[in-house]
C-alpha cells in the first residue's frame, strides 16, 4: 500500500487504494498487450466494476498511460535512490556504478514498462510535461547530484570548458542548473547529459534484443565494463 493510500480519510484511502489497483492492473495489461492496445474497459472487467464505474477515477486510456508513465518513473527513480544510498557515502564513482546496475536491474525485470518510458511514442498519445518531467528526470538529476557532490568533494576531474556552445545550449545547460540549484559548470554538465545517455542506449539495445540471441554471452559483465568506460567520462576518481 502506497503512503498516499494510509493517509486521510477513509474514503480517500479508499480510493486511493483503488488508483493503485488500476495502475497495477494496467501494468499487467501493458505487459501482455502493448501500450497501444490499453483499454479502460478491460481494466474494469479485471478490477471488478462495471465500465462506468472506472471513469470515476480514470478519465481515458492517455489519462491511464500517464499514469502508468509517473509509476515507471517513480519506481525506477525509488531503484536509482536506493542504490546511491547504498553505496558509501564518499565514493562517488561506486554510487554512480549502483546506479548504472540498478538501471539495468530495474529495467529487464519491467521491460513493457521500460518500453513505454523509452521506446516508442504511443500512437495519438503526448504525454503531459507538467506531470511526467519531473519524475521522468529523476535517474539524470540524481546522477548530475552525485557528481556535483565528488566535484565539491574534490573527486571529479573537471575538463577544459567545451568548444563554442550556442545560445540555446547554453540557455538550456542554464536551465538545469536553475532547475536542479547546481553549480556545475557547462563541461560537465554536457559530459553528464552524454553519459545519461549513453548509459540508457546501453540499457535500451539490452531490453529490446538489439545484441543478438547471445548477447555477448555475458551481458552483465559488458555491462559492468560499460559502466566503467561511464565513470571515467563522467570524470569520476577511482
Amino acid at each position: 500500500m502506497t503512503a498516499t493510500s494510509r493517509d486521510g480519510t477513509p474514503r480517500e484511502r479508499a480510493r486511493a487504494q483503488t488508483m493503485d489497483e488500476i495502475v497495477r492492473i494496467g501494468r499487467e495489461h501493458l505487459a501482455i498487450h502493448g501500450a497501444a492496445a490499453l483499454s479502460l474497459r478491460a481494466v474494469a472487467r479485471d478490477l471488478g466494476v462495471v465500465s462506468s464505474a472506472v471513469y470515476r477515477y480514470v478519465k481515458n486510456r492517455d489519462e491511464l498511460l500517464t499514469l502508468l508513465l509517473v509509476s515507471g518513473y517513480d519506481e525506477l527513480g525509488d531503484a536509482a535512490d536506493a542504490a546511491v544510498a547504498s553505496a558509501p557515502e564518499d565514493d562517488y564513482r561506486a554510487q554512480f556504478v549502483a546506479l548504472g546496475r540498478a538501471v539495468r536491474t530495474w529495467a529487464l525485470a519491467e521491460p513493457a514498462t521500460y518500453a513505454l518510458l523509452f521506446g516508442s511514442p504511443v500512437p495519438g498519445y503526448a504525454a503531459p510535461d507538467e506531470r511526467t518531467s519531473v519524475p521522468g528526470t529523476r535517474v539524470p538529476t540524481a546522477m548530475l547530484r552525485l557528481a556535483a557532490g565528488a566535484m565539491a568533494a574534490g573527486r571529479l576531474s573537471v575538463p577544459e570548458e567545451p568548444g563554442e556552445i550556442s545560445p540555446a545550449l547554453a540557455m538550456g545547460l542554464q536551465g538545469i542548473r536553475d532547475q536542479l540549484g547546481l553549480d556545475l559548470p557547462d563541461a560537465c554538465l554536457t559530459r553528464g547529459v552524454l553519459v545519461w545517455t549513453s548509459l540508457f542506449g546501453r540499457v535500451s539495445f539490452e531490453v529490446f534484443g538489439q545484441f543478438g540471441p547471445d548477447r555477448f554471452g555475458d551481458p552483465a559483465a559488458l555491462f559492468d565494463l560499460h559502466l566503467t568506460t561511464l565513470a571515467d567520462s563522467l570524470g569520476l576518481a577511482e
